[in-house]
């Protein structure tokens, strides 16, 4: 199970990658944050398959937190963007108009939901993984194999 996670969690990262490449998602900085962080995860990953070391595992976990808050960062970003957009088109939008507007806009306010989801995806895979095991007994090394 672990290898299937580790596998659609990559899978995510380079598709997303494309997906945020294809739409030039790199006009300024914050624009270019989560390219970063895929790339960062992508390396990281790569690390963690030719290691054998729970450092990998450690630094994966805290860059898919990391993925977490910039999901949510990044939605705010894109619904702000909205909300500033409907607001030059219509000054009277307010509450739940302005709320309904801002999230159907023309930049997609829950697109950066995607981060979150490879975030979690990150964490679910490193959850007590065997790496981290601090008791090294048969079938502890015998699970790190697996992993």
């Amino acid at each position: 199970m672990r290898r299937l996670l580790a596998f659609v969690l990559a899978l995510g990262l380079v598709g997303t990658a494309a997906e945020l490449l294809l739409l030039q998602h790199y006009e300024d900085g914050w624009q270019a944050l989560p390219l970063v962080l895929i790339g960062m995860a992508l390396l990281v990953m790569v690390w963690h398959a030719v290691s054998h070391g729970a450092a990998s595992v450690l630094v994966l976990r805290v860059l898919m937190t990391v993925f977490l808050a910039g999901g949510a960062i990044g939605a705010w970003f894109h619904y702000r963007a909205n909300a500033e957009f409907e607001l030059e088109m219509d000054p009277s939008l307010a509450g739940l108009a302005l709320l309904k507007e801002s999230m159907s806009g023309a930049t997609p306010a829950l697109a950066p939901g995607t981060m979150i989801e490879l975030g979690l995806i990150g964490l679910v895979y490193t959850y007590r993984h065997p790496r981290l095991a601090r008791v090294s007994s048969p079938d502890v090394r015998r699970q790190e194999w697996d992993a």
